[in-house]
């Protein structure tokens, strides 16, 4: 198939997509973003000794408001894998149920899970048929990670909104506070960290986040609102409790009002 050199409305210059779209290939998008869209931000994933530690913080905004102050955004995919999800959070959280019902359905069918590589390329797969709705303002990108029965180790992957899948092999974080959370983490994770640790090195790393970007939110220990933690070993998908984290939050604020001179 030859490509047009007549424009209607005028050249698209380099432009791939206004090409593609001028060429019929695209369906037409209403100009601009939809507004009023609720969004989930930020969320992290570790390599630890044990496996993987997944965290994400509790805020969702619609512009500069925010919509809720509890959403979840760290989720079990089955029971050695766990997705975190940043971006417009109903169609998040329905890619999320969707995945979920495909590896349950396939488990049944089979007898047997998909293998970690396999659920990684099937969320590739969904993220890039998203990619229209992505186009519009309806961004998902997604954060997998888990457990991997075969080489007997936790392995995480990264997305972007064309379904591009990419292996990290320490960290990795997604949404608007993930380079303040990625830097925190970066320059403390080691090589063997415990889960113990690792999880108080998340908690951190989003405090620092929300300490810098307006659409993530910190512990709220007013409220009793702490950020959803997850650890993903060889004996499966485990949340951690609100008491627990609590303590761990204490922890770390009292840590870096010693550390900052009650700053």
């Amino acid at each position: 198939m030859l490509l047009p050199t007549d424009f209607p409305g005028g050249d698209p210059g380099p432009n791939f997509f206004e090409l593609a779209r001028h060429a019929g290939l695209l369906p037409e998008f209403p100009s601009g973003q939809i507004d009023g869209i609720t969004h989930g931000t930020t969320c992290v994933a570790l390599r630890c000794a044990d496996g993987v530690v997944m965290a994400g913080d509790r805020r969702a905004t619609s512009g500069n408001f925010i919509s809720h102050r509890t959403i979840e955004k760290v989720f079990p995919a089955d029971r050695h894998s766990g997705v975190a999800i940043a971006g417009a959070a109903g169609p998040a959280v329905e890619m999320v149920r969707l995945f979920q019902l495909q590896l349950e359905h396939y488990e049944k069918i089979e007898g047997s899970q998909v293998s970690l590589e396999g659920k990684a390329n099937q969320l590739s797969q969904m993220v890039r048929n998203h990619l229209p709705a992505a186009m519009q303002g309806l961004a998902v990108v997604p954060i997998f990670a888990g457990w991997d029965l075969a080489r007997e180790e936790g392995r995480l992957f990264q997305f972007d909104v064309t379904g591009g899948r990419y292996e990290e092999f320490d960290h990795a974080a997604t949404g608007s506070g993930s380079l303040h959370a990625s830097t925190v983490i970066k320059l403390n994770w080691r090589d063997g960290i415990t889960s113990d640790d690792a999880v108080d090195l998340a908690l951190w790393s989003l405090f620092e986040a929300a300490d810098e970007d307006s659409a993530t939110g910190g512990p709220d220990l007013l409220r009793g609102i702490f950020p959803v933690v997850a650890t993903i070993t060889a004996g499966g998908f485990t949340r951690l409790d609100d008491t627990d984290l609590r303590a761990r939050v204490e922890r770390l604020v009292e840590r870096l009002r010693t550390e900052r001179g009650g700053a």
